[in-house]
């Protein structure tokens, strides 16, 4: 349908208002669709995006609401809200920067906050396990205690490393064929200790156990107990105490002329393995295994008397979670300090332009500059009830 040529001005004229809009926003779509290095697509995306939208929306809504302005009653109170959705719009996107910000600053505090508790609470394990002999040894007959534990503990840590050391070979091409070939992961020695040491230690508390079972006659548990053993010594002979045997027999085998085949190299690696559990037993870890069962129990290693309860362990963890939720509650307040410097400038400029135009429809500026706190930044609805724009006499029907 064509337009009259004698319309085709009036019409021309009519949408002048509007007819930029659309070319405004091929503008706006080309710079967030123009390619970029990947932090400044995030930045645009992140900063601008949402900016972007409303002010797009806000222009159209503004210009559409122009061409009804012939037709409203109360003229002056909707130019006076629209100039204050302007407002609103400019303070939304100014602390929609403000908050993007305040939360890259959270999260950086939040994180480093995270780290330093991890680095308490490490620091504060070490010296709890560090000063446990000592406090052990400051009880006078927990001496000898103390000092068979702090020896027990290198031996089970010594132990899990050689067995470490002669087990990852195997490990390795067993992982390796499991995943098809794929390399080896870093993290496989680090785990395989862990695994050892707890297998040592738990060998340990189950001897432990057994004697214990043993004394009170405990079948049930002598026959657990027992089974355990035999797994742990299975394993260790296999993988540590056979390859010894071997090496041992095959060096002397030139000069005794014998050589030992594969089930008494077993038997052999098995007695040698029961004489030093026997011998670590009898030095030191008969005493050293009940004061590491009770630090893993969190429990004193002797135990009071029957007429009085047993003190709760000390929450050793709190002082560095209060330091913890300290560092937080500085970090909120300084994150509004932060808000308020950085927003504040930027709606002392918008309140000011907003008076300018408030002067021209309501004779009256709206804000009483400059501000001083965010308080002073009030709400739209207390702004508008303060200004008084509706007639004072409302016309009778």
């Amino acid at each position: 349908m064509t337009v009259p040529e004698r319309w085709q001005e009036l019409i021309e004229l009519m949408l002048a208002p509007i007819a930029w809009v659309p070319r405004m926003q091929e503008v706006v779509l080309g710079f967030f669709l123009a390619e970029a290095s990947p932090w400044a697509t995030a930045g645009k995306y992140v900063f601008l995006l949402f900016p972007a939208l409303l002010g797009v929306a806000a222009v159209w809504i503004t210009l559409l609401s122009l061409y009804t302005l012939p037709f409203r009653r109360y003229r002056l109170r909707f130019v006076s809200m629209l100039l204050m959705a302007w407002w609103d719009a400019a303070r939304a996107v100014t602390l929609f920067w403000v908050g993007v910000v305040r939360v890259a600053a959270v999260a950086v505090g939040w994180t480093l906050g995270l780290l330093a508790l991890a680095v308490r609470l490490v620091v504060e394990s070490l010296q709890r396990l560090a000063t446990t002999p000592v406090a052990l040894a400051g009880r006078g007959s927990q001496g000898a205690v103390s000092l068979a534990f702090l020896v027990l503990l290198v031996w089970c840590v010594l132990e899990a490393a050689v067995l470490t050391y002669t087990t990852i070979p195997t490990v390795s091409r067993a992982l390796t064929g499991a995943s098809g070939g794929a390399e080896e992961s870093r993290f496989t020695a680090g785990v395989l200790y862990a695994f050892m040491l707890l297998l040592v230690m738990g060998s340990f508390a189950c001897l432990g156990a057994l004697a214990d079972a043993v004394h009170a006659r405990t079948v049930r548990v002598i026959a657990r107990m027992a089974i355990v053993q035999l797994l742990v010594m299975g394993f260790e002979v296999l993988f540590l105490y056979r390859p010894l045997v071997e090496a041992f027999t095959s060096g002397t085998s030139g000069v005794a002329g014998l050589r030992p085949g594969a089930w008494w190299t077993m038997a052999l690696a098995a007695l040698v393995w029961l004489a030093t559990r026997a011998l670590t037993w009898f030095l030191f870890a008969s005493h050293g295994t009940a004061p590491m069962l009770a630090l893993f129990a969190g429990r004193p290693a002797a135990e009071a008397p029957a007429s009085r309860p047993a003190a709760a362990p000390a929450s050793w963890w709190r002082p560095a979670t209060g330091h913890f939720e300290r560092d937080l509650d500085w970090l909120h307040v300084k994150g509004e300090q932060l808000t308020e410097y950085l927003a504040l400038p930027v709606l002392q400029v918008v309140a000011a332009a907003l008076n300018l135009g408030m002067l021209v429809v309501a004779s009256r500026p709206v804000f009483h500059l400059p501000f001083k706190t965010m308080r002073e930044v009030t709400d739209t609805r207390d702004l508008l009830a303060a200004l008084q724009l509706t007639p004072r006499k409302q016309p009778t029907t």
